[in-house]
């Protein structure tokens, strides 16, 4: 059994469509707009991301009872910092993941840099229009034993990995001398 798609709210269909369909080059699969029964419309669009997964995202439109402000990016609206909720694309090499990481430089998508984590090397880069946090990944050796236990694996680590995973190494240090920001 494997994920088919994970779907997301929007705001704007438009702009996440040229984001995942232009910038990050994900074929569009399915675009489709949901006649509501007891009114308003719901623009659904389904991204094709590899490996038979696909993103998919809806922007519900003037449907009673749906609230028309909430956070698309989860985190902010749950309290909780940025990359906490987060999806990973697995690369199927080391290679294949420096690669990718330059095609999204090239298409002028902020990301940031390479990361060890052991056992995974990634980076992460955010969806300029829904706020979503986004990793590449790919994994460079398997979980053993010392991986599935809290007690023997454990390391130091800071709110700002999670802030500003997303931003280049050099930005988020001159960022990081800026006062924090309060949680919402």
């Amino acid at each position: 059994m494997t994920i088919d798609h994970l779907s997301f709210g929007t705001h704007d269909i438009a702009a996440t469509r040229t984001f995942y369909a232009e910038r990050l080059g994900f074929p569009v699969l399915i675009h489709e707009r949901m006649l509501i029964r007891e009114g308003g419309t719901v623009e659904h669009i389904f991204f094709d991301c590899g490996g038979d997964c696909a993103l998919a995202f809806m922007q519900w439109q003037n449907v009673p009872g749906v609230a028309g402000a909430y956070d698309c990016g989860i985190n902010r609206g749950l309290g909780v910092p940025r990359g906490t909720f987060h999806f990973a694309l697995r690369c199927v090499s080391q290679g294949a993941l420096e690669q990718r990481r330059q095609e999204l430089i090239a298409a002028e998508v902020l990301v940031g840099d390479l990361l060890d984590l052991d056992p995974y090397r990634s980076f992460f880069f955010d969806d300029p229009v829904n706020g979503l946090r986004l990793e590449y990944t790919t994994r460079l050796r398997l979980p053993g034993a010392t991986d599935r236990d809290p007690e023997q694996r454990q390391f130091p680590a800071s709110l700002g990995l999670f802030e500003n995973a997303a931003r280049p190494l050099i930005q988020a240090r001159q960022e990081s001398i800026q006062p924090p920001v309060a949680l919402e």
